[in-house]
């Protein structure tokens, strides 16, 4: 089978997959259904009152017009004054029971639709109030600008790693995206102060915007920096010109998509080997190797030790791969003989586990 085949039945798998049912949709279904349902049990109810009121003054004699502008005076409550004396108790008994049940099924007609007219508005009332409270809630979170396809990638991403994460987004149907996904999200101008603070940027630990709008990402680099100097700023640029502008707006780094890509396909061309070791390192799989980098403090274990005398190879499992000094110096391989300085960053590469048992010995530098 031909990649074209093969790309056609791709699109087509995923364009079914897109139109199968989803057990919400299915109660969405169910919900209007019982809604119409209601207003029709109800219109039937006003329907009914009018034909046996109108069948009860013909009986009596009336015309067929007179009769149903009785019951229309008569359920209506207009008060005005009866086309015909009540001179017998029929009558008058009649009036009586067309005035009760009319009121009761005008009634609960009015009362239902203001029910169903309401109930949505409601619905996407609390709806609202439960995010707001969840983001509230949220501590050390992301905060992710735009949805597009590289932001549903990352939010995707964040989810699977366990990362908490809130979402702005203008796009009135992408909120129905972030529901449908059940992640939390605001519709909002995020270079807006009021919108970056609904989502929680006083407690995130980053922000980062995924929009392919240079200009729009300068203002949301400005207005949260300017609101908290301490989150971690990471934007996306279109323009290797809007760099500088954007690190000078306060983003911590600057990500070009198509310069990654562009350097990731020369890479693949002219050193595989480089990004086979990059995927196993960056990308989930069955060794489950990551890195981690650690900054030595003052007075801690690591301060004036070399690599040699720790031994953390051994003790641990885990790799150091390079030392990063203060003055931008980088040892790749570390010597092993120096020893570590307050500030150096310890850069690391070993299994989770591995992570994890290093972490547990110095948890005071983790």
């Amino acid at each position: 089978m031909g990649r074209h085949a093969r790309d056609s039945q791709h699109r087509e798998a995923t364009r079914l997959g897109s139109l199968t049912p989803t057990p919400d949709f299915f109660w969405e279904s169910w919900a209007r259904f019982q809604a119409l349902r209601s207003v029709g049990r109800a219109m039937l109810a006003v329907a009914l009152v009018v034909v046996l009121g109108v069948a009860g003054y013909r009986i009596a004699g009336w015309s067929l017009s007179d009769s149903i502008y009785m019951v229309a005076i008569t359920i209506s409550t207009v008060g005005f004054t009866e086309v015909r004396p009540l001179s017998t108790n029929w009558l008058r008994l009649h009036t009586i029971l067309l005035i009760l049940f009319g009121y009761v099924a005008v009634g609960y007609t009015l009362a239902t639709l203001v029910a169903v007219i309401t109930s949505e508005e409601l619905k996407q009332y609390l709806g609202k109030k439960r995010v707001k409270r969840q983001i509230e809630e949220l501590k050390q979170h992301v905060i992710v600008v735009g949805l597009g396809r590289m932001g549903t990638q990352l939010c995707t991403e964040l989810q699977t790693a366990g990362v908490p994460f809130a979402i702005i987004d203008r796009d009135p149907l992408k909120m129905a995206e972030i529901e449908r996904r059940q992640w939390l999200g605001i519709q909002g101008d995020a270079t807006l102060e009021s919108t970056l603070q609904s989502a929680g940027l006083a407690q995130a630990r980053a922000l980062v915007t995924t929009v392919p709008d240079d200009a729009f990402n300068v203002f949301i680099a400005l207005t949260a920096r300017d609101l908290n100097p301490s989150v971690l700023i990471l934007t996306r640029a279109e323009d290797p010109s809007t760099l500088r502008k954007l690190q000078r707006a306060g983003a911590d780094h600057v990500v070009q998509p198509t310069a990654i890509g562009a350097q990731r396909i020369a890479t693949l061309l002219t050193n595989p080997t480089a990004v086979q070791f990059t995927e196993l390192v960056t990308q989930k799989g069955t060794l489950e190797i990551e890195m981690d980098e650690i900054e030595v403090q003052a007075g801690g274990p690591f301060a004036k030790l070399s690599l040699r005398e720790l031994d953390i190879g051994r003790r641990t499992g885990v790799v150091v791969i390079a030392v990063k000094h203060p003055d931008g110096r980088v040892e790749f391989p570390p010597s092993g003989t120096e020893p570590f300085q307050a500030g150096d960053r310890i850069v690391l590469l070993a299994r989770r586990g591995n992570l994890a048992d290093f972490h547990a010995q110095y948890n005071d530098l983790a």
